[in-house]
C-alpha cells in the first residue's frame, strides 16, 4: 500500500471551510479513483496547518491521479484559503493498524 501526504497551511479562520470542502467535494471525488483505500485529514485549529493522507492500493494508482490532473483539480478547491503552497510527499505504508 502507498500513501500520498499533503501538508498545507491555511487561514485559521477558514479551517472549517477546508474541512467542509474535504467532506462535500474531495471525499466523493477520491472515492471514485482506482485503487483508493482511505483518507485521513489532520487539522491544527491553532496554526491552520492541515495534513491529508490518502491511501492507495498501488504506487501506480497513487501516481495516476497526479498525472491525470485529478490531484491538481482537488488542490485547486483550497487555493483561496491557503497561505502557503501545498507540499506533497509519497510514502510506502509499512505498518497499518487503524482499528476503526
Amino acid at each position: 500500500m502507498h500513501a500520498r501526504v499533503v501538508t498545507v497551511k491555511g487561514q485559521v479562520d477558514k479551517l472549517k471551510d477546508g474541512i467542509k470542502i474535504h467532506n462535500d467535494s474531495v471525499l466523493p471525488a477520491v472515492r471514485q479513483q482506482k485503487g483508493f483505500k482511505g483518507l485521513i485529514l489532520l487539522t491544527n485549529p491553532k496554526t491552520g496547518k492541515s495534513i491529508t493522507m490518502t491511501l492507495w492500493e498501488t504506487e501506480a494508482d497513487m501516481i495516476a491521479g497526479e498525472s491525470s490532473g485529478y490531484f491538481k483539480e482537488q488542490i485547486g478547491k483550497f487555493m483561496k484559503i491557503l497561505t502557503e503552497p501545498p507540499v506533497m510527499e509519497h510514502y510506502e505504508v509499512s505498518v497499518q493498524s487503524l482499528g476503526l
